[in-house]
């Protein structure tokens, strides 16, 4: 399984009145996480969209474990957690400098075409994409962990 890491200073503006970091904008950090999955393994969602093709949040679920709060770096975790002929789902984990467990999430996503909306399997559209995915990911179609 392959993990990619971003850190994220936290900055001010993404605080709440409770002076820390709003919910919502762990979602933001989710998609930052996955972009630079999809760069590490060699990939860009620009790419993506220059062929035609979008890549749409169908899920997404977080669990939030111990506040964020201004002034500290927050270290997103990524790696493709699933990995099928339709649907991809991203696994997170948004740790505290010493390690702490912020928040865990995953996100679900499939590949549509731009004009019509409509899935299309990854594997047709991005056979590269595909094969690379099916070798990083951490648990086969039935549920076994790499």
């Amino acid at each position: 399984m392959f993990i990619s890491e971003k850190e994220i200073e936290i900055r001010y503006a993404e605080t709440d009145q409770m002076g820390v970091v709003y919910h919502a904008n762990y979602i933001i950090w989710l998609e930052i996480g996955r972009t630079k999955l999809i760069e590490d393994l060699g990939f860009t969602y620009a790419g993506m969209e220059s062929e035609g093709y979008l890549s749409p949040v169908t899920d997404v679920s977080i669990q939030y474990k111990a506040p964020m709060r201004y002034g500290q770096k927050a270290l997103v975790r990524t790696w493709v957690e699933e990995h099928g002929r339709l649907r991809t789902t991203y696994g997170y984990e948004i740790l505290h400098e010493d390690g702490t467990l912020a928040a865990k999430a995953t996100s679900e996503h499939v590949v549509v075409k731009k004009e019509t909306f409509r899935p299309v399997s990854i594997q047709k559209a991005f056979p590269e994409w595909h094969e690379k995915y099916q070798e990083v990911k951490r648990k086969d179609s039935d549920g076994v962990r790499n």
